[in-house]
């Protein structure tokens, strides 16, 4: 076994020692690795989600949103196709019930874009953040991004309805 498929074993361990809810210093001890090790990995393993996640959102999100409506338009027209052309009640009233699910679900994706937006916005302030951080002065000290100021920021989105009532809408 060489060097690099031992880290990943490790890092696979460091992982699944996590899942199972042990701390830094348990996983070391169990692993007998030193805890900055143990940390690194962790860091290792988040950066790797960020990225795993940041991927999703740009390549796999759009395609299965997309599939999801087109499905959900098909049923609908067949519903309303059966609906029509049953002389069935029973049969009707499942049509015209399958239909009403269909347009429910089709509203919850369509409203529930600002979470897609918000996320891919979240990932770009990430992206914004660590280039600013990469680009500073050598002898100035990088700043960690303030995370709690993000999520208020980048998670909020106001909308107005026309009662004029204000919602918020927090994601991150």
């Amino acid at each position: 076994m060489n060097q690099k498929d031992k880290v990943q074993w490790r890092r696979s361990k460091v992982q699944e020692l996590l899942v199972k809810g042990y701390n830094h210093y348990e996983i070391a001890s169990i692993l007998q690795i030193s805890r900055p090790t143990i940390t690194r990995d962790i860091q290792y393993l988040s950066e790797c989600a960020k990225q795993n996640i940041k991927k999703y959102i740009d390549e796999r999100l759009p395609e299965e949103y997309e599939k999801c409506l087109v499905g959900l338009n098909a049923i609908t027209k067949e519903a309303w196709n059966t609906a029509q052309s049953t002389e069935d009640g029973r049969e009707k009233i499942q049509a015209l019930s399958l239909a009403k699910e269909c347009y429910s679900m089709k509203l919850d994706l369509l409203t529930n874009a600002t979470v897609v937006d918000d996320a891919i916005r979240f990932a770009s302030q990430q992206s914004k953040e660590r280039l600013k951080s990469s680009s500073s002065n050598s002898n100035e000290e990088a700043k960690d991004p303030d995370y709690d100021e993000m999520s208020d920021k980048v998670g909020e989105e106001r909308q107005e309805q026309e009662t004029g009532e204000i919602t918020i809408n927090r994601v991150f």
